[in-house]
This record gives C-alpha cells, structure tokens and sequence, in this order.
C-alpha cells in the first residue's frame, strides 16, 4: 500500500491544501477498514500487543519503518527534503477501556469486556491516515515529521511518561507536538481548540478511616468509623470551596464509599477512593498536603486513625498559546471558520500533557457526534460509537497541520 508519491513541486500552498485534503477524501475507504479492524479487536492498556503488531505491519505495507519503544508503542519519521531543518510530533494513542460494548454494529468488539469506548481507535486511524497522506507528500516539504504511536493513556503511570522516558521526543527532538482526540459533544465536520490551560490534573485517592465496632444500639463504647468518614468527606471539600483560589478550577470527589457493617453493626473501618483535579501544579501539590493533614487531624481528634494514600496522575494540560493560534488558524483555513470552535475548560485529565511539559503541544478535539444518527453517547460508556464521516478530517486535518508548521520553520 505504498502511497501515490507527489513528485512534482506543488505551486503555491492552496494546491497543497487541495492534495491533502482530496488524498484524505480517497482514504476514507481505507481508514473505515482501519478503524473496524482496531474497533473488533481492542487491548487495554499495555497490553497492545496485537494493535501495535497491526499499525507497524500497516506502516510497513507505506514504506515506513516504525521503531519500537515503551515495549507497546511504536515511532515512525517520515524525512521530508532538507530532514534535519525541524521536526514536528503527532500523536495518537492505542489503548482500549475495560467496557463491554453494548452497540449492534458489524465491527462491534470480539473482546468481550474490553471496548474502544474513548475512540482511540479513531486516533489511531488518523495517524495511520496522516502517514499515508505526509508519506506520499514528502518532497512537498522540508523537516521531519514524527509519529507517536502510543499505549496505556487510560492508565497511570502513563504511557506518554514512558515514551519519554524511553527517548520517543530525542533523536531527532520535536519542536512541537500535535495530538487530537475524539468530542462526542461536538457535531461531526468540527474541530475545537483552547489556548491555555484546558485540562485537568488528576490524581488518585485512597482512604482508610480506622475506629473500633460493635453494637449500632451501643455506640458509646465504640469509635465510629462511619460517623468520622462522614465528617472527612465535608471537611475536604472546605480544601476546594476555602483554601483554593476561586479562579484556578478545583475538583475534589468521592466515588467509592464501603463501610461493611449493617443496620444494628458499627464497622471497624471504612474505605473510599476518591480524586482531586486541579489545573495549577504548585496548588496542586499544595492541595494534597492540606487534605492529608486535615483527614488525619480530624479522625485522630475523633478517637480513630487515618490511612491518607495519594496515588499522583497526570499533571494538567497546557496548551502552549502561540502554537495553538497557528494550528486555529490554519485548521480554520481547512475547515472553514464556521467549524472551528472554541473549547472550555475539561476537568477530565490526559497523559498528553507530559509531552506538552516537555515541548510546546496542541491537543485539539475533533467532532464525532451526529444525532440524526443517533450518536451522541459519551466516551468511557458502553453505546459510545462516532460518525466515521470524521475520519477523514481526522487524517487530513492533522497531516495539514503538520505541514504547514513545517512550513513556518
């Protein structure tokens, strides 16, 4: 599958933007093939043994050679003229999510229990897209192009810390990095971009109010570990509605809540799980200090004793101001202003963000929902699907920003 090669010099960068985008419109039938091939055969988090087995044969098949890193991620150049002038990174992640589907469609998963309920199959897709569509223009522009074939978004540590870690922003070293990922709140044939802080922080949890049971009718001689979790579960949220700044965003909740007694037993101990967002690292980190204090102070003050464990997530996600002004403008100029959207602030957390602590990143939202369709589901939920109408713009789009920043340099 070795992609048409455009030899010939283009004349001006409008016929640029017409090669791309009718190269993504001819794909489409091959990144419905794609995407139904990753959808039926979704992995978790690093565990993409067969994925990244796939996109490496697909990337073979275009005359590419990807390199393994992260044990399940893969990196590929694509060296345009002049390849030591600048690189640009685009990124795409591969892990699945543990949901059974429930949709009734002919890809639906043959991994019963796992699920591509976040629509990484459809970065994927885009990114293998992008591939063909650079890897054919390759003497239409000078530097390199690095594809970040990704694992394990959906869980920490995190696969984009590992692909750093093991060298995947050296060698060459991007200038820049691009990453998209599926809106199901946006229409289909729109794209969304916010400069700036955009993501959330999230980090983990873990919490163990010990006291001493007995009888629910003789609560006297006891240490009530129910009454005191209670009391630590308000308490905490004084962290957020007090002690935060009201203009950095601030999240702090509780999922999971087991006490194990009954109507007439008092338990010995009671658990929860819960996470705290946040999108500023200095507060951030400050948060978790106070909430730790204060939860062991108080159940302490109460007679009993706190288990206080902080698993840390993801940082938050800042996308660097100047590079996403020039991906909105020229996402506008493929798109068209109309379907060019801003975004607001997303308490969800995402593991782009190391990458954009390393380098200047722009992590934008691509349009899947179209409700005549009857797709509007979210993401992390059984019925999520997408308008694979967008698939093309998730290829096209991503290659021609890709270019044109090239382009810039």
């Amino acid at each position: 599958m070795e992609p048409d090669r455009q030899t010939e010099p283009l004349a001006n960068n409008q016929q640029l933007l017409g090669a791309v985008k009718a190269r993504a419109t001819d794909l489409h039938p091959q990144l419905l093939a794609w995407r139904h091939h990753l959808h039926e055969n979704p992995e978790l988090s690093f565990e993409e043994h067969q994925t990244v087995a796939f996109v490496a044969s697909e990337l073979n098949k275009m005359g590419l050679v990807p390199t393994p890193v992260a044990n399940t991620g893969l990196v590929v150049l694509i060296e345009g003229r002049n390849k030591d002038k600048q690189t640009v990174a685009l990124r795409a992640d591969m892990d699945a999510l543990p949901i059974t589907e429930a949709n009734d469609v002919p890809y639906k998963s043959k991994n019963i229990g796992v699920m591509h309920a976040c629509g990484h199959d459809v970065h994927t897709t885009s990114l293998l897209g992008a591939a063909t569509i650079l890897h054919g223009l390759r003497d239409q522009f000078e530097g390199t192009i690095k594809l970040l074939f990704q694992p394990g978004e959906e869980r920490t540590p995190g696969g984009a810390s590992m692909m750093i870690r093991d060298g995947a922003l050296q060698s060459p070293a991007p200038a820049s990095i691009v990453g998209q990922h599926v809106m199901p709140l946006l229409p289909v044939g729109k794209v969304g971009f916010r400069s700036g802080m955009y993501m959330a922080s999230a980090d983990e949890l873990y919490v163990t109010v010990h006291g001493k049971g007995g009888h629910g009718a003789m609560p006297e001689q006891f240490i009530d570990p129910v009454l005191m979790a209670s009391h630590m579960v308000v308490a905490l949220q004084q962290v957020v509605s007090r002690m935060a700044n009201p203009r950095i965003p601030s999240v702090l909740s509780f999922g999971k809540v087991i006490a194990n007694g009954a109507t007439n037993v008092i338990p010995n101990s009671v658990y929860l799980e819960g996470t705290f967002r946040t999108m500023d690292e200095p507060w951030r980190a400050e948060a978790l200090v106070k909430m730790k204090k204060l939860a062991e102070g108080l159940v302490e003050s109460m007679g009993g004793r706190c288990d206080f464990d902080i698993h840390h997530g993801y940082p938050y996600l800042m996308n660097d101001p100047d590079l996403t002004a020039r991906m909105r403008s020229w996402a506008t100029e493929y798109m068209g202003a109309d379907n060019v959207v801003d975004l607001d602030l997303w308490m969800a957390a995402e593991d782009f963000a190391y990458y954009a602590q390393e380098i200047p990143g722009c992590f934008y939202r691509l349009g899947t929902r179209n409700e005549a369709k009857g797709i509007v589901s979210g993401v992390h939920t059984p019925t999520f699907d997408i308008d694979e109408d967008a698939l093309p713009t998730g290829a096209g789009l991503i290659a021609w920003l890709a270019l044109q920043e090239l382009r810039l340099s």
